[in-house]
């Protein structure tokens, strides 16, 4: 019985093992392997091996620093707007209205990032914003082609993945928690503190993982928003294989970023299962 049980399984995982292996370990495979080897004299890639690339890696140094600055600090400011967005939905708002204000929220998420992009291009450049703080003795103020209007980009862009998340995690809130904690004489501060906030953490969590690892790829909206002055990681691949083609290069920059997810995935995990243990010692008292 439990040798068929075990067959049935293997059976079952089978096409998404290959799958998974066709489309994500293969590829990360021919990438590692790229990394080692040389640019050829016509572009593209000459085998060999060597650890010359990596030891280049200082050059694209500004790209990281742009990526590993600007994609937590759009991942905090991603959570900040959106936690409050997600617990109004999910606490406050009646059911009659709620399905209709989730839809407002999914709604950017129809139109293309490209376009939304050119939008902000209008709102952040001088006729817009720039042009209303003129209007008020603000003079010569620069949004446009900055780490700002990268950030706005990016916050506007990623924010319906941070929302949904949390707003799952405080939908399940069992709120008999919060009536005991009330008729205990808990102030409602405190009450979330200990009870609202700990339970939402995996949503959290969930939700800046899922903006992080977008924004640690992202290329569209700093190449649109920063001008060609607000490079990532992206930016830089972009260039290295397509432009310069510099393939064994640009494998090592891609491996490099994939070393930086898989730690930021590795510590998710550690706080999923930490948080994981607190849910249920909240849920136990």
């Amino acid at each position: 019985m439990a040798m068929t049980q075990s067959r049935a399984r293997a059976l079952l995982l089978t096409p998404a093992g290959l799958w998974y292996a066709a489309m994500l370990l293969l590829p990360l495979a021919v990438v590692l392997i790229f990394s080692f080897g040389e640019r050829s004299a016509i572009g593209g890639y000459a085998p060999g091996f060597t650890f010359e690339q990596y030891a280049n890696l200082p050059a694209r140094f500004a790209a990281f620093r742009n990526t590993l600055t600007l994609a937590p600090v759009g991942t905090v400011a991603a959570l900040v707007i959106a936690y409050p967005l997600a617990y109004f939905l999910a606490v406050k708002v009646s059911p009659k209205w709620k399905t209709m204000l989730l839809v407002l929220v999914i709604v950017p998420f129809w139109t293309s990032i490209l376009i939304r992009s050119y939008a902000w291009i209008f709102l952040l450049g001088g006729k817009g914003i720039p042009a209303l703080l003129e209007s008020i003795g603000l003079d010569d103020v620069r949004l446009l082609n900055t780490p700002f209007a990268v950030l706005v980009g990016i916050v506007y862009g990623y924010l319906p993945l941070m929302v949904f998340p949390i707003y799952v995690a405080l939908e399940k809130l069992d709120k008999r928690l919060l009536e005991a904690a009330a008729d205990l004489g808990t102030p409602p501060w405190r009450a979330f503190l200990q009870i609202t906030l700990p339970l939402s953490m995996p949503g959290v969590l969930t939700g800046s993982m899922l903006v992080f690892i977008l924004l640690m790829g992202e290329f569209l909206i700093p190449a649109i928003l920063g001008g060609g002055k607000v490079f990532f990681v992206g930016n830089a691949l972009v260039d290295l294989f397509l432009q310069s083609r510099n393939w064994a290069f640009g494998s090592a920059v891609a491996v490099a970023l994939v070393g930086v997810m898989l730690i930021t995935v590795g510590v998710y995990t550690r706080l999923v299962k930490r948080f994981g243990a607190s849910r249920d010692d909240v849920g136990l008292m």
